[in-house]
């Protein structure tokens, strides 16, 4: 008797169906085809033990079981719960008419229990698409799309529950639904610094704002202590929450990697990753051999990716950071395979000025210019290019450190970011981006219109401070953001000037 029992495979952040066909005739052994990787292969020992320890027997026949197509490569223990259907419906040892009407995947423990597995809500958008009844997952992967009403989701504990189902039985507790989930809640880390404790440096506060509110890269020099790090850690308390369409990419992403939500639902947050400057180019933009993750430049799309020290990072990861800065998006490509994902992310970088890190201290630093120069070189200057924003973080005087009044706290910083970013959805509201900094050219031109008097004004600077076409890019995209903090309609100089302040670095001689 042959049976069709469907799953999936994560190519990307998108699912493609997998039929699990099993058939039983005369003979002896089980054999397993189809391009199975050694986790699916070995699914063959969990899947028998699992169903004799559920008092299922294991027909004395020869079972094949073919996972197609079969030139698509599978990976992963997910394909446990769909063979093991497949056994017990070919085999007739229970009447499971609904078999082939749901999309299920699941890892069998030796007892019959089901865990974890990952690409959950894709797995869920393929099941609605394709037409399905719906979808049985483990418990722990089908609260990841608790806020998908699209089609039916079931969370299950054992084999027996999915038994349950397929028999005709729709038990509501197995049933996922928003109500029934703990959502994680959106809006700023709550864990972050708060810029009210940072005494000074209301510059750099106000650079970041407008990074936040724009979505610009930033970067930032200053000797050590000079507080780069706590105030790049307390920009994620100023971030505002995703609309549904960010948090639905983001948690897409995450769903592939087996990172989704630990309490359920869409990931509201906006992620605020912090490798370690030493991670390897393959970690930072996605990698693997025939099955490429996720890399921190995707993890980190519609929110943050924070590299400390960035100029002690190794070249090529650096360097790795040029395309998916331009094209928000990195595309992975192995001999049999081509992944694409998004990756659209602030990139937050801090550094020393050199490498003694003193320099623009006093007299601390001892460092001669060819070494300063050197150092900073070390970021290229296209990488640079694509930096929107550059802040030069200055030592705070020792009396305002012990004495000064506590700053304007993150709360109050980002109402003001918020009520930007609302005038930013609403203008791109017929467009496929959420921020100023994602504008291209076209947008750029059309959202960033300037006055006779603001294109003279941009002409001047750009002829006296020998700025790129992609650095006048960026001034305008920046001020386009400034204006949005103001609530105004027309960009104005004033706007054009301060975005120009912030590109010290396109100057051809740098002086602090």
């Amino acid at each position: 008797m042959l049976t069709n029992i469907y799953g999936a495979r994560c190519i990307g952040i998108s699912a493609v169906p997998v039929t699990v066909e099993v058939e039983m005739t005369s003979g002896i052994g089980i054999h397993l085809v189809g391009l199975a990787d050694t986790a699916v292969k070995e699914s063959l020992l969990r899947t028998i033990s699992a169903l004799r320890n559920l008092n299922y027997r294991i027909p004395g026949r020869k079972i094949v079981i073919n996972l197609a197509p079969a030139d698509l490569k599978k990976k992963g223990s997910g394909f446990d719960l769909p063979i093991a259907i497949g056994i017990i419906a070919s085999s007739g040892q229970e009447n499971i008419p609904d078999a082939g009407n749901f999309m299920m995947m699941g890892e069998l423990g030796l007892d019959g229990s089901v865990r974890k597995v990952p690409g959950a809500l894709p797995i869920v958008e393929l099941a609605s698409r394709q037409g399905f009844r719906g979808c049985i997952l483990p418990e722990e992967s089908a609260r990841e799309a608790a806020d998908y009403d699209i089609v039916p989701v079931y969370g299950v504990k054992t084999l027996s529950d999915v038994i349950r189902i397929l028999s005709g039985d729709r038990p509501e507790e197995l049933l996922t639904r928003p109500d029934g989930c703990q959502r994680g809640t959106g809006g700023a880390w709550d864990d972050a610094p708060d810029f009210a404790d940072v005494k000074g440096q209301e510059g750099v506060k106000r650079g970041l704002e407008t990074a936040a509110a724009g979505g610009h890269n930033v970067i930032m020099i200053g000797p050590p202590g000079s507080g780069k790090s706590t105030m790049a850690r307390a920009l994620a308390g100023i971030l505002p929450p995703m609309s549904l369409k960010e948090s639905m990419q983001t948690s897409r992403i995450y769903s592939v990697a087996g990172l989704g939500g630990e309490r359920g639902g869409l990931i509201r947050k906006r992620p605020f990753r912090a490798p370690h400057y030493s991670i390897s180019a393959a970690a930072l933009t996605g990698g693997g051999g025939d099955f490429i993750m996720p890399g921190e430049v995707s993890l980190a799309h519609n929110g943050v990716l924070f590299i400390d020290e960035i100029l002690e990072a190794p070249k090529r990861v650096t360097e790795a950071l040029r395309g998916p800065l331009e094209e928000r998006k990195v595309t992975v490509s192995r001999l049999r395979t081509k992944v694409e994902y998004p990756a659209s992310f602030m990139l937050v970088a801090a550094t020393n000025p050199c490498p003694c890190g003193y320099y623009g201290d006093g007299d601390r630093c001892r460092c001669s210019p060819t070494r300063r120069d050197a150092y900073l070189s070390r970021l290229s200057g296209p990488l640079m290019d694509r930096i929107d924003i550059h802040l030069w973080v200055r030592p705070v005087e020792a009396g305002k450190l012990v004495g000064g009044k506590r700053g304007e706290p993150s709360r109050s910083i980002a109402d003001r970011v918020m009520k930007a970013r609302k005038i930013q959805q609403e203008r791109f509201a017929s467009e496929r981006i959420f921020c100023n900094a994602e504008m291209d050219m076209r947008q750029t031109q059309r959202y960033c219109g300037l006055d006779s008097e603001g294109r003279a004004f941009l002409e001047r600077l750009a002829g006296q401070m020998g700025f790129s076409a992609r650095a006048c890019s960026k001034i305008l995209k920046i001020a386009r953001t400034l204006a949005d903090l103001d609530a105004q309609e027309q960009i104005s100089a004033a706007h054009l000037g301060e975005a120009a302040g912030y590109r010290f670095l396109d100057k051809m001689e740098l002086k602090i």
